[in-house]
């Protein structure tokens, strides 16, 4: 598989660990192995946030598994990445919608994603996003 083709996959696994459509349960503990354990989470804008990935799970995990966000998904709708060696840059948009208290939403921002090769693949380094207005 070629490092393009890794980083595909794990992008798309990353986007996938939210998604409690149909009555599936997120995932959102999976991150624990996507992402580095000292990773860095960023959401930028008026509520500009910076998490560690424990910060960045456990709320997401009780949002999605609790009822308040149902029939969720996030889905990445361009990209670009750059390879350098042992590490590669994703920049990309991507779009979500659900239901959130009971009200359906849509909305849609931009993401980035930092890579890096350990010895056990791929991971996440950092991830940057800014939802539109």
């Amino acid at each position: 598989m070629s490092d393009k083709s890794e980083l595909d996959a794990l992008t798309a696994d990353f986007f996938g660990a939210f998604d409690n459509r149909d009555g599936r349960t997120a995932d959102v503990g999976r991150l624990r192995r996507l992402l580095l354990p000292g990773a860095t989470i960023v959401k930028t804008g008026p509520d500009f946030t910076v998490y560690t990935v424990e910060e960045f799970i456990e709320p997401r995990q009780r949002l999605l598994s609790e009822g308040g966000l149902a029939g969720f998904r996030e889905w990445e709708t361009s990209e670009r990445t750059e390879i350098q060696g042992d590490i590669a840059s994703r920049f990309g948009g991507y779009r979500k919608s659900g239901i959130l208290d009971g009200v359906p939403f849509e909305a849609a921002g931009t993401k980035t994603l930092q890579f890096v090769r350990t010895p056990e693949g791929w991971r996440i380094a950092a991830v940057s996003w800014h939802d539109h207005p």
